[in-house]
């Protein structure tokens, strides 16, 4: 059969779909994906893998996709983040068996995408992105996706988007932000680049960024022609988005708990990740159960602190908002809907200082619209980011001078740091193989192949020992048995004989 491509693929594989749950780390795995189907989303994608990941260790593709094999899960993409053609068309060679296609991130802004050299990273990469789409073109069996940022030219992003179409992306998926757009600066995503896009090539086209609301997913759509829409940060605060409704928290996060339960393993770090994300608003209020809730250790423990919340949120309810305090949090509130109701989590834009009491200053104005000064290399506390402040609150000796930082010796095979003190001057993942095939112990890394052998082969010869024992003592206890029945019978002497005679005798009747 042929492979589906373009339009003919979104109709007939994809059925059209429209309301998309974008690919999220950690977040947007199994459960949650069920969770939002049920809700009205018609297509998902799974989390980033990273393809060398993918390609080398087996037990992170059962992880992360085998193993979340399901009917109701289709439609499904699977996203590889990767910078190297090879192995992201061996990862998706590994892959498309699972899915309906495979997509390749080019849309990631994490400092992690900048040092792993993949996402957004590679947008002016030209060549080696054709190539990678080609190659993935020619050689699976699925489609070959791509989901990009924009650039801040809308000519230069439209023809981004044509040499990807003519390499062979069968489904381009526009975020409308910048590469520099994220965080506090993220700012509102331009939806005239993602129109132009639309008008300039012959592919579906999917939408993202702008989304709260259903209404917003409608006016994307008309404004911008494109087939489908996508979201992400609305979708995690109400999974519920593309049914146009706003439930209570707690049916969303119960009904989360209990697919969890139904799909077996899942981190239990995921869980706790959506439940911050559902009750976000109430948590502001409540914030001694956003302790508990980060600190529990089971699914059991996040399913009682979220009761916890239900309980108190209907006691509010019932209550009513009687009292002033009550009233005045509810005027200086900026939610459209209470607390306990899912809604959009909208990020405050950064603080602005005003100058001169009415107008912002031309210093002030650069401070917001530039990043964060780089931390001066002595490591000044009031110059360092608050994750370092708390590490150095934990440990006054800590340095983050990068001159200071140990230099990690790679590994001799996957080039990973390796263990200072490996026997096999290999990672952890590398010597667990290596001490596994060859039956031998490393104390640095903790692997004990070789003493647990050796106190089994042990255990098995005291057991041996201990059954030849027991054979010994059955054999001798039968030789005794033996013994005692084949005595001699007692001897009768000559003169007993010849008294037995003559008593018969005289016994015999004439």
């Amino acid at each position: 059969m042929a492979k589906l491509q373009g339009f003919e693929f979104w109709r007939k594989t994809l059925k059209e779909a429209r309301y998309v749950v974008a690919p999220m780390v950690d977040q947007s795995e199994l459960a949650w994906r069920l969770l939002s189907r049920r809700h009205g989303a018609q297509l998902c994608y799974t989390p980033m893998l990273h393809a060398q990941v993918f390609v080398r260790d087996a037990n992170y593709r059962r992880e992360n996709l085998y193993n979340e094999v399901c009917e109701e899960d289709r439609p499904l993409i699977t996203q590889f983040c990767a910078n190297d053609p090879e192995v992201f068309l061996q990862a998706a060679l590994l892959a498309q068996d699972y899915c309906d296609a495979i997509d390749l991130n080019l849309g990631c802004p994490q400092m992690i995408a900048k040092r792993g050299h993949y996402g957004v990273f590679l947008q002016d990469e030209w060549d080696l992105l054709e190539k990678m789409i080609r190659l993935a073109n020619e050689k699976l069996s699925v489609p070959i996706t791509c989901k990009i940022r924009v650039f801040q030219e809308v000519e230069k992003t439209v023809r981004y988007a044509q040499m990807l179409e003519e390499a062979g992306c069968q489904l381009l998926t526009v975020h409308g932000r910048t590469k520099d757009q994220k965080g506090a600066m993220t700012g509102i995503a331009s939806w005239e680049h993602i129109k132009a896009v639309r008008k300039a090539v012959n592919i579906p086209v999917f939408a993202n960024g702008n989304i709260q609301h259903l209404s917003d997913v409608e006016r994307c759509i008309q404004e911008t022609g494109v087939q489908g829409v996508m979201s992400a940060e609305g979708n995690l605060h109400n999974p519920a988005l593309f049914e146009g409704c706003s439930p209570p928290v707690w049916e969303m996060a119960e009904e989360y708990l209990e697919v969890v339960k139904q799909h077996p393993p899942c981190t239990l770090s995921y869980v706790r990740a959506h439940l911050f994300k559902l009750w976000h608003h109430t948590l502001q209020i409540h914030q001694d159960l956003r302790e508990d809730l980060a600190k529990v250790k089971n699914l059991e423990g996040l399913a009682d602190v979220s009761k916890q919340l239900r309980l108190r949120c209907q006691e509010e309810i019932a209550r009513g908002k009687d009292t002033e305090e009550e009233k005045e949090k509810e005027k200086e509130s900026s939610l459209l809907f209470p607390h306990w109701i899912c809604q959009p989590y909208v990020r405050p834009p950064p603080k602005e200082k005003l100058t001169n009491g009415n107008s912002q200053g031309s210093e002030v104005k650069r401070a917001v619209c530039q990043k964060r000064a780089l931390e001066d290399t002595d490591g000044a506390a009031d110059t360092l980011s608050k994750n370092k402040q708390k590490k150095r609150s934990r440990n006054p000796n800590k340095n983050f001078c990068p001159e200071h930082k140990p230099k990690y010796i790679k590994c001799e095979q996957c080039g990973n740091p390796k263990g200072n003190k490996c026997v096999f001057n290999l990672c952890r993942g590398c010597c667990k193989k290596k001490a596994f095939k060859e039956v031998a112990d490393c104390p640095s890394h903790g692997l004990r192949f070789k003493t647990k052998a050796e106190k089994k082969k042990a255990e098995e010869e005291e057991e041996k020992k201990e059954e030849e024992e027991r054979k010994e003592e059955k054999r001798k206890e039968g030789a005794d048995t033996e013994t005692e029945g084949s005595r001699d019978p007692p001897l009768i002497l000559s003169d007993q004989i010849t008294n037995l005679q003559d008593q018969t005798d005289t016994e015999r009747p004439l």
